[in-house]
């Protein structure tokens, strides 16, 4: 699978570049936390980080070993290569969503007291930590105040509403967010790069785009278009349901309702998920809306679109009513429809 065979190794090719900055900070830092906790939605990278991580902090052939000026994993020593195939006995992960309870976590505590056998850290990795009960962080509490000198604990959650305050004060916060359009384009060329293939860059800013800010499903969605060799815009498009020399906000900008009615009926006789498709559309106008107040930039989104504050709040608002009443309408393209209708029925009025 690319996201396996891509996953990045060492701390430059961290492909969310929020987190590697962070990271890379934490780690050329004179004193170095006992306890991280990794925030972000699924496929952000906090496991690949945190293994990169730790072996940052045993690698045998940096600055953490005193052998060198780098805090970048040497990835060839023993200590490196064993964490990467997962088959170090310094580095312990565990899935926090099947090992949740008081004795796994009395039992990891146990294990936090030894000594590393190679590295100068022993590093718990606890993915899923929202997961673990109340009774069992009450346990691991204790440990993370007074941890020993030669333990460090990494949690990883999608949820940190999830995880008590308690626990949360205690560990060094490196928030991953949501993958970045251009850092998952990054990625997607560097996988092209070492599966020397060329992709179309419209169908990777329209793999972008049906990857949910996933690194993770970007990566999946590249790999399905190569397996079915639909590396051209237009067959890619058409593989993934969705219309390729315009997308419907375009249509709606600078045609006519006709021509946009157009667009919709081709995009369902094509088998496009009309579901999706929303969800797109008022993610790409709450960018633009964010974009228009200045919250955000244009260089950290691309948003084209000329559509003015009244005109974006309008279809954010016809668009989320189309989204709540997919599931009670007899075709899936009529709220959708009905939604452009009645933006370019207000339009008219209110140019009048």
């Amino acid at each position: 699978m690319f996201y396996l065979k891509y996953r990045p190794g060492n701390v430059e090719e961290i492909d969310n570049s929020t987190a590697k900055t962070i990271i890379k900070s934490l780690l050329e830092s004179k004193n170095l936390p006992h306890a991280y906790l990794f925030v972000g939605q699924k496929g952000t990278g906090k496991t690949s980080s945190a293994r990169i991580f730790a072996k940052s902090v045993n690698c045998a052939s940096n600055k953490f070993s005193g052998r060198g000026n780098s805090v970048e994993p040497c990835n060839t020593c023993k200590n490196c290569k064993s964490i990467t195939a997962t088959s170090s006995s310094d580095v312990v992960e565990m899935d926090a969503a099947s090992n949740r309870g008081i004795e796994e976590i009395r039992s990891l505590i146990k294990e936090a007291s030894l000594l590393p056998m190679s590295g100068m850290y022993r590093i718990f990795i606890i993915d899923e930590a929202h997961m673990i009960t109340q009774e069992a962080f009450n346990a691991l509490l204790k440990t993370l105040e007074e941890p020993p000198q030669s333990v460090m604990f990494i949690l990883a959650t999608t949820n940190l509403q999830k995880i008590p305050k308690t626990i949360q004060s205690r560990c060094y916060i490196v928030n991953f967010g949501r993958a970045r359009k251009k850092d998952i384009l990054h990625m997607l060329e560097r996988i092209c790069k070492g599966e020397k293939i060329t992709v179309d860059p419209k169908l990777l800013d329209l793999v972008v785009s049906r990857s949910e800010h996933s690194f993770r499903d970007a990566a999946k969605v590249l790999e399905e278009l190569v397996i079915q060799d639909k590396l051209t815009l237009t067959s890619g498009s058409k593989f993934l349901g969705v219309l390729g020399k315009e997308n419907l906000l375009e249509v709606i900008e600078k045609k006519e309702l006709k021509d946009a009615l157009q667009w919709i009926e081709e995009f369902s006789r094509a088998g496009g998920d009309v579901k999706y498709l929303i969800e797109h559309l008022l993610e790409t106008l709450r960018i633009h809306l964010l974009v228009k107040n200045g919250v955000r930039t244009d260089d950290e989104e691309d948003t084209p679109y000329a559509f003015s504050l009244v005109e974006t709040s309008r279809l954010i608002k016809l668009l989320t009513e189309a989204y709540h009443t997919l599931k009670i309408s007899p075709s899936e393209s009529i709220p959708l429809e009905i939604a452009v209708v009645d933006f370019y029925n207000n339009k008219k009025i209110t140019s009048l």
